[in-house]
């Protein structure tokens, strides 16, 4: 198995590691991986084991990830590893996303190879994206610095549960990202993603300051996070943080993975979270899975 060794992380004294890539800071005893699965202390290394390793590759329109106003109309080759820092009940992804790497089917892929790829199918663009990319940020930079290198740009789709000096490093590289905002509540962070939404805000601060150029989506699931006072603070949000030009997708909810007893997202709901968007100064409001 490959193991690249990871930029972020501690050597405790006792053999142990710990992970400083997010903000669970995973303490690592000899052999055992961290949240995300993918991250392991290898004899006092932190190693990641899906580095080179994609476990989904495809050439998808860039409108997929969703990103309407970057270069609408063209492509861009999409791949992920396996692997998550949160645990979303939702996730639609869950069987790579809540994997380990030696459980699921995988490419060998240098950075050269994905960037060769991209230039032979054509695109003019990579997509970190399906997973969460930020757990394989070290495989993340060197692509993207590569893609840099030979005239191609860089999206980064993620739910930006990263600290701050890691995700510094890769900004430099990102051109363009769709953050999922999941919820405007803590609460709900912690119940339904296993994180906090201050780093998440702090994350989309961090790309805005950086020029990103950036789009949001939010999953309005029923009876979780369709308050509509609460849509309203996290638009109030947005526009207060100059955000107002950044398009908001609302995404509709279908019954998955452990939330499988719950109902679609009525259009309805959907509609009203559109009008409270507009109606707090969101240039560009998007309803998804429609």
């Amino acid at each position: 198995m490959i193991q690249h060794e990871c930029r972020y992380y501690q050597t405790l004294d006792d053999g142990a590691v710990r992970c400083m890539l997010c903000p669970h800071h995973c303490r690592l005893a000899d052999s055992k991986a961290g949240i995300c699965r993918s991250r392991r202390n290898d004899g006092g290394r932190l190693v990641s084991e899906v580095y080179g390793r994609p476990c989904a590759l495809a050439v998808d329109p860039v409108e997929k990830k969703p990103l309407y106003h970057f270069h609408p109309g063209t492509t861009c080759l999409s791949f992920a590893c396996t692997g998550c820092n949160f645990r979303c009940l939702n996730c639609q992804n869950h069987d790579i996303s809540q994997a380990s790497p030696e459980q699921v089917d995988h490419y060998e892929l240098t950075p050269e190879d994905v960037v060769a790829l991209c230039l032979q199918h054509k695109c003019p663009g990579i997509a970190y994206t399906y997973t969460e990319p930020l757990t394989y940020i070290e495989y993340v930079a060197d692509t993207a610095r590569l893609a840099h290198e030979n005239g191609l740009w860089n999206i980064l789709v993620t739910a930006g549960y990263v600290c701050q000096e890691p995700l510094h490093d890769l900004l430099p590289f990102i051109d363009a990202a769709n953050v999922d905002l999941k919820s405007f509540s803590d609460d709900v962070y912690r119940q339904v993603c296993g994180g906090r939404l201050d780093t998440v805000l702090a994350t989309i601060l961090a790309m805005r300051d950086a020029g990103v150029w950036m789009e949001l989506t939010n999953l309005v699931i029923p009876g979780v996070n369709d308050d509509m006072l609460m849509i309203r603070r996290m638009c109030q949000w947005l526009v207060s943080n100059n955000l107002a030009a950044a398009p908001l997708h609302f995404s509709r909810f279908f019954p998955r993975y452990r939330m499988s007893n719950l109902v679609p997202t009525p259009l309805a709901t959907l509609q009203s979270a559109k009008r409270i968007a507009l109606d707090e100064g969101i240039r560009h409001v998007y309803l998804g899975n429609v």
